[in-house]
């Protein structure tokens, strides 16, 4: 196991060659700072203020994880950053959709992880030109369970899955690689608050249990290129964030209008119909992931 900070600068020509020559060897890149540590804390302060004006609704909450930037406009702000979308530009082009935002949130001293996985593997779309920037809104450590990837792992083909729906398993299938993966060559991916990495749909990732007495709080953006289609499922939604579409492959919504705006809401309600239908496609059975509002 090794641990790796290949990038520490943006500035300047000659470090965005070298961005988009490392992600394009690696499957991945990291760190990049998108933005300050105090802004990472009042970002992480306003999605916890969220949690704590809503107990009540614990299924909301865990749908939340899921298209978080539909409703909450805090995490709407982070997918339109400059710092988080100059990078993802130099290698998709200017023109850029949010097709999902995940919230990965690891619980102190929770025995919850993330196996390995693709993550093209069941989001049914037609091509390869995806990236997802992982913002650390808290410290993502070895201890806490950051990422973890395989370097030029995504220069192969997608490869078998298996669903094993295990309990303490973050994916929404529990789904696992199915040939064995060589840990002595995993990468660690040690971020600061504030910092992101880059990762190619076919990398090879996983994490840890979080070990530490904080919550390790992480936000997965899912930037497509307008080009890219649905293949599977139901036509699904789309924020623009950069650019233009110009190909009108995705229903595209509007920034949320408020914290939980019941339009945003519903919007939400059905965004996630639309998704499960694609994550438990071919699936023998639909475990206890399925999020559906009150």
């Amino acid at each position: 196991m090794t641990s790796q900070r290949p990038i520490d600068d943006l500035e300047g020509r000659k470090v965005d060659e070298k961005l988009t020559k490392t992600y394009q060897r690696d499957g991945y890149v990291f760190p990049l700072t998108a933005m300050s540590p105090d802004e990472a804390t009042r970002y992480r302060a306003a999605l916890e203020q969220v949690e704590a004006d809503h107990p009540a609704q614990p299924k909301l909450l865990s749908s939340l994880h899921g298209q978080s930037h539909l409703v909450l406009p805090a995490v709407d702000e982070i997918t339109r950053l400059p710092g988080v979308l100059n990078p993802v530009r130099q290698i998709l082009g200017p023109d850029l959709l949010v097709w999902s935002a995940n919230l990965f949130i690891k619980e102190a001293r929770s025995p919850q992880y993330v196996s390995w996985h693709q993550d093209l593997t069941y989001w049914g779309l037609n091509d390869l030109q995806q990236v997802t920037a992982w913002v650390a809104l808290s410290p993502a450590t070895v201890e806490n369970g950051c990422m973890r990837f395989i370097t030029g792992s995504h220069q192969a083909e997608i490869v078998a899955h298996r669903d094993t729906f295990a309990e303490n398993n973050l994916l929404t299938r529990g789904q696992e690689i199915a040939v064995e993966v060589d840990e002595t060559r995993a990468v660690d991916v040690i971020l600061k608050p504030g910092e992101i990495s880059l990762h190619h749909g076919r990398t090879f990732h996983a994490s840890h249990a979080n070990r530490s007495q904080d919550r390790r709080v992480g936000l997965a953006i899912r930037y497509i290129s307008p080009a890219m289609r649905q293949v599977s499922g139901q036509r699904t939604v789309a924020s623009l964030v950069s650019g233009e579409d110009r190909y009108g492959h995705f229903d595209l919504v509007p920034p949320p209008a408020g914290v939980l705006d019941p339009a945003d809401v519903a919007r939400l309600k059905r965004a996630v119909e639309q998704q499960n239908a694609i994550y438990f496609d071919g699936a023998a059975q639909l475990g206890k992931r399925v999020n559906k509002l009150q």
